[in-house]
This record gives C-alpha cells, sequence and structure tokens, in this order.
C-alpha cells in the first residue's frame, strides 16, 4: 500500500487534473468552431478523451522526471515526497516517468501526426526543463519553459485536434495562456525557496524575494487577458469572448497571496498562490468552451 501511495505522490494527480480539463475543453471547443462532423458523443470517447489523456499523461511523466532529478531539493524541503522518504526509488521514478511518456505517444497517435509533432515538441520541453541543460535551474528560462509547452503549445495541440492552429482564435488564446502561466509559474517557487538557492535554482523569488518577484511578475498575470477586448477590435476574435477580459481580477488575488510573508502549503502540495493561478487557467479553459460552444450554435 505505501508504494502504491508513493506513485501517487511521485505523479501527483491533481496537478494532471488542470492539462486534462484544460485540453479537453480546448478541444470541444474546436470541435464545434470548425463545424466538425460527426456526432459529438461518439468523437468524445474515440478522439477527445484520448487527446486528453496525452496531456496528463504528459504531466505525470514530466512530474515523476521532475522529482528524479531533484531529490537533493526535495530532501531539504519535500521530505514527505516518495523518493526522500525512500518509498520510491529515483531508477523507479525515471521507469515511471517513461512509461508515461510512451503511453501519451501511444494515445497520440490515435489522432493524428499533427498532434503527435505537438507531444513532440512538449515532452522536449519537459525534458529539457529537468535533465540537461536543465532549463529549470536558469532564471527567466525556467518559467518560459513552464509557460511554452503548459500554455502556448498545449492550447494549440488541442485546438489542432478538429481546427487549424493557425486560426487567429486559438493563437489568440494560445498566447494569453503562455503569458499567464509566464507569470504565475513562480507562484510554486514561494514554498521551494530555500532548497532552491541551496542546490543553485536560479528564480526570481529566491533572488529577488517574494514581494519584490510578485511585482514582476504581476503585469502577467492580469494584462494578458486585457488583450482579448484589444484582439476583438482588430477583428481576431469574436466579439462574444468580450467577457473573459474579467478573468484579469483574479491576477490581483494571486499576487496578493504572493506577497503575503506567510507560507502555507495546501492540500494541493503547493502554496495559496499557486491552486489560485491554477484554478484561473481552469476557469480561462473552461469559459472558453463554453463561450465557443455558445456562440458557434446561437451565431452570436
Amino acid at each position: 500500500m505505501k508504494k502504491v501511495q508513493g506513485f501517487f505522490g511521485l505523479i501527483r494527480p491533481f496537478t494532471l487534473l488542470a492539462p486534462f480539463m484544460v485540453s479537453i475543453n480546448i478541444i470541444i471547443a474546436s470541435f464545434f468552431y470548425s463545424n466538425s462532423p460527426g456526432p459529438i458523443l461518439s468523437e468524445f470517447f474515440k478522439i477527445i478523451l484520448p487527446a486528453s489523456f496525452c496531456f496528463a499523461l504528459l504531466n505525470g511523466a514530466s512530474n515523476a522526471l521532475n522529482q528524479a532529478t531533484d531529490k537533493r531539493a526535495d530532501c531539504i524541503s519535500k521530505s514527505y515526497r516518495p523518493i526522500p522518504q525512500g518509498i520510491i526509488s529515483v531508477k523507479e521514478a525515471y521507469i515511471v516517468s517513461i512509461i508515461m511518456y510512451v503511453v501519451s505517444f501511444y494515445f497520440g497517435m490515435l489522432i493524428h501526426p499533427l498532434f503527435v509533432l505537438f507531444i513532440g515538441m512538449i515532452t522536449f520541453f519537459t525534458f529539457t526543463y529537468s535533465l540537461s541543460p536543465r532549463m529549470k535551474d536558469k532564471l527567466w528560462l525556467n518559467q518560459l519553459w513552464i509557460a511554452i509547452p503548459r500554455g502556448f503549445l498545449g492550447i494549440l495541440a488541442s485546438w489542432s485536434v478538429y481546427g487549424s492552429i493557425f486560426d487567429p482564435l486559438p493563437l489568440v488564446i494560445a498566447c494569453i495562456a503562455g503569458l499567464f502561466l509566464f507569470g504565475g509559474s513562480i507562484t510554486k517557487d514561494v514554498a521551494d525557496k530555500n532548497a532552491d538557492r541551496l542546490v543553485g535554482t536560479r528564480t526570481l523569488v529566491n533572488i529577488y524575494g517574494e514581494e519584490k518577484a510578485a511585482f514582476m511578475v504581476l503585469p502577467f498575470l492580469f494584462f494578458p487577458f486585457l488583450l482579448i477586448p484589444i484582439t476583438i477590435n482588430l477583428g481576431f476574435i469574436p466579439s462574444y469572448f468580450w467577457c473573459l477580459t474579467f478573468l484579469s481580477i483574479p491576477g490581483f488575488i494571486i499576487f496578493k497571496s504572493m506577497i503575503n510573508k506567510k507560507v502555507s502549503q495546501t492540500i494541493f502540495e503547493n502554496t495559496t498562490a499557486w491552486t489560485c493561478m491554477y484554478t484561473t487557467y481552469l476557469i480561462f479553459a473552461i469559459s472558453f468552451s463554453v463561450i465557443t460552444v455558445l456562440g458557434t450554435i446561437l451565431f452570436i
């Protein structure tokens, strides 16, 4: 039983929810926006669900890989994790990671070649984040290496299942997601600041402190959503997406949580700011999907 719990602690199931839910909503949006043929119910089980599992598996694989390469830091700041506790070995973590990557590619091949290409690009970023040249240790680049695969590429990959990635709508949404995650990704560094400093991982939080780092990324927490009315006025996206602009408000809540000197980890194994950031991203994807579906059906 301890071993099973250890494997769950390795892949961190809650963190798999965000990429799974984001992808499933973006794919459904692309299905309706592109006027794809076929009943949605059969497509859901045949295409949408397997494609969404790809992203959950990729995230679980990267979580396992990250813990395998972060043993030293986790022994300092997260000694409750399965590797520092000796429940799971580093070798076992690598094996779990490889298996999940392989299964992800298998599901990807059920979709189409372009989707597999996106899975490959996302895998590249997750590999180089944890392994050599280990972008996780490099200031600013560590944020970029999270924002590109989990935001920009993740949105485009999901949209590509049914729609064209060259359509202005997915490009705008992908850019918004990437910019938001570029700033929001530092919320995970608050709890790890001391361990990161000791092992040589340079983050905004351990270089400049929580408060200054929070001010530095604040524009990325709210400004991406202000791009929505701008892109509407430019004719890039339909006018019925204007209500997504209100998602700029949670950015200030994330900011306030970051500058709070009390670093308390939630039941999701991270700070309140991190949980709020992930929740905002989920709301963004779900709201976008609902608006796209309604807008397409009702011809708003």
